[in-house]
């Protein structure tokens, strides 16, 4: 019996040090948003955290961004980004993560999102994101002539 206590508990905690990689948090990141659970995804941000969305003038605090996610959530039907090729490096401290990572979108076509982690009392919390759409350098010149003309596509 202590050894299946024993077992049970190395299982416990080899699965909550799985969960607190950055890899992991940022998987149940876009889970959430997926599943419209709105304290599970904002609960993945640093309090002072920032989210840049793919217009220019998106640069908004958590509390500005989950106000204006608000409805999204309620209406059970946030977003649901599928994340693949992601690369994830640390600071020599291991208390710092940036990645960059790119995404399948049912609305935005292929993105990228890069961003942040930090550790706050054991657990890696996202300080940084920012969403961008990847323009093809082929279409480049006339993405910037449509922008500075002030239209869009």
């Amino acid at each position: 019996m202590a050894a299946m206590k024993l077992l049970a508990l190395a299982v416990f905690a080899g699965s909550v040090c799985l969960a607190q990689t950055p890899d992991a948090v940022l998987d149940d990141w876009h889970r959430a948003a997926a599943a419209a659970d709105e304290p599970r995804y904002f609960g993945h941000f640093a309090p002072q955290g920032i989210f840049m969305g793919t217009d220019g003038k998106e640069r908004w605090t958590i509390p500005a961004f989950r106000a204006w996610a608000k409805p999204y959530f309620d209406r059970k039907k946030a977003w649901n980004f599928t994340p693949h090729d992601r690369h994830v490096f640390y600071s020599k401290d291991g208390a710092v993560a940036w990645f960059d990572e790119m995404l399948d979108t049912p609305n935005l076509g292929p993105c990228r999102g890069s961003g942040v982690l930090i550790r706050l009392n054991g657990e890696w919390k996202i300080t940084q994101y920012n969403l961008s759409i990847p323009i093809p350098n082929a279409l480049a010149d006339s993405v910037v002539k449509q922008i500075k003309a002030g239209t869009q596509p």
